[in-house]
């Protein structure tokens, strides 16, 4: 029989007399002393393995915990990316025991139902599907709209002039679709799920990981249901994931700040994410108190990840302060490589973005040409402040590698 402790999730083994087949003859532990010898076998045992749990970091007793509820091997978790995504990237990172995820903002319905049938079949593991808490109908202005293409002619094809009309797919729909795929794991960002939606990821046991970038928004997640949250520090590439995109900006928090605030003000599992890209990040996390952590940029060079050849290169030479926060691409907030489109479109005397998703239509053409042409500097390419740290290396040996780099430095 087993006992499991309530602190460590780790077990203790007993060994009972019915499971002792031996014979008195070949078994000391059944002679006349029979029992004081079994109890003092089963004390010393549980003493010997209780002496391998303390030595057991409390971090990495957080991390396996973490792993076991969620069917993971190892706590290293794949940054849910829009438009980077491809089924190959998830599934080389669950076959080597992560997660893997799809940030499938962009996607229609039966296209999230083709991801999670793919990544199901060819991996075997866990992953998540991630989509964003769609923002209020954003207010048009048509003459500064005409302002902005103006500027982005400069840079590429003239936007058409109905390009800022362009709109994302039916949220609903989109819900839907994540039900009827049924991942292990569903992700929120830029707000929270609504409460019906919630309710029915509950009742098809569906866990939610909530991401956030504020102590005050991980308790808002906490109250509304989510199973884990997911912290993001202001270092990382992309879309930042704040509920109120006019607060991006003014409240970027460093994950080594963020991270123990959080964590002290939730009872549910952290995950950390934001810069970090190697073992030591991934150390420093669990000590600070997350449970696992979550890896962007740090997957983007690996050839599983199908990243444009110029946005790869552009990542390995890309130093913490050759990233930037703007709404340059979209009209939300993201991290990207400063690029001279970038610096020109974020000077003084460059007309302001519109807001999502106006902006996203209205530079649709700027980024497809710089795709294109391989013109890195007319690409939307989101960096984290890691960048430089990526590298070119298959997933699964990358994820493997930034773990086993952790637990040396935890041992």
């Amino acid at each position: 029989m087993t006992r499991q402790t309530a602190t460590t999730g780790l077990y203790l083994k007993r060994v009972s007399v019915a499971s002792m087949a031996h014979t008195d003859s070949q078994c000391p532990y059944l002679r006349s002393d029979g029992i004081n010898r079994i109890r003092s076998f089963e004390i010393a045992e549980g003493r010997a393995q209780l002496l391998r749990m303390t030595k057991m970091h409390p971090a990495l007793i957080r991390a396996q915990a973490f792993c076991e509820r969620f069917g993971l091997s190892l706590p290293i978790l794949l940054a849910p990316m829009a438009g980077a995504s491809p089924p190959s990237l998830s599934i080389a990172v669950a076959k080597a025991g992560g997660l893997g995820a799809c940030g499938a903002l962009l996607m229609q319905p039966k296209a999230i139902l083709n991801w999670a049938e793919q990544v199901r079949a060819d991996s075997g593991g866990a992953f998540q599907l991630n989509l964003w808490a769609p923002d209020p109908p954003p207010a048009r202005d048509r003459e500064h709209e005409e302002e902005i293409r103006t500027f982005l002619a400069q840079w590429g094809p003239e936007a058409l002039i109905d390009a800022g009309d362009a709109t994302p797919p039916d949220f609903n729909a989109q819900c839907e679709a994540l039900l009827n795929a049924a991942p292990p794991i569903v992700s929120s960002v830029m707000g929270l799920y609504p409460p019906e939606f919630v309710s029915r990821l509950k009742a098809r046991n569906i866990a939610w990981f909530a991401n956030i970038s504020t102590v005050a928004e991980a308790r808002a997640a906490e109250t509304a249901g989510a199973d884990v949250i997911v912290a993001q520090g202001m270092e990382a590439g992309g879309h930042r994931g704040c509920f109120e995109a006019a607060r991006a900006e003014r409240e970027m928090v460093g994950l080594f700040a963020l991270l123990p605030a959080v964590v002290d003000a939730v009872a549910i599992p952290v995950v950390a994410t934001g810069g970090i890209a190697d073992g030591r990040g991934v150390a420093a996390a669990l000590l600070l108190g997350a449970s696992a952590a979550q890896i962007g940029t740090g997957f983007l060079r690996c050839p599983e990840a199908k990243t444009h050849p110029a946005w790869a290169e552009a990542l390995a030479v890309t130093p913490p302060e050759g990233t930037i926060v703007s709404r340059v691409f979209s009209g939300r907030a993201g991290r990207s490589i400063a690029t001279d489109y970038v610096r020109a479109a974020t000077a003084r005397g460059a007309p302001a973005p519109a807001p999502y998703p106006v902006q996203r239509g209205l530079t649709s053409a700027l980024r497809e040409n710089g795709g294109k042409t391989g013109d890195i500097h007319r690409m939307q390419v989101w960096a984290g402040q890691s960048a430089a740290m990526a590298r070119a290396d298959p997933a699964d040996e990358v994820v493997r590698r930034v773990w086993q780099d952790a637990k040396a430095l935890m041992a």
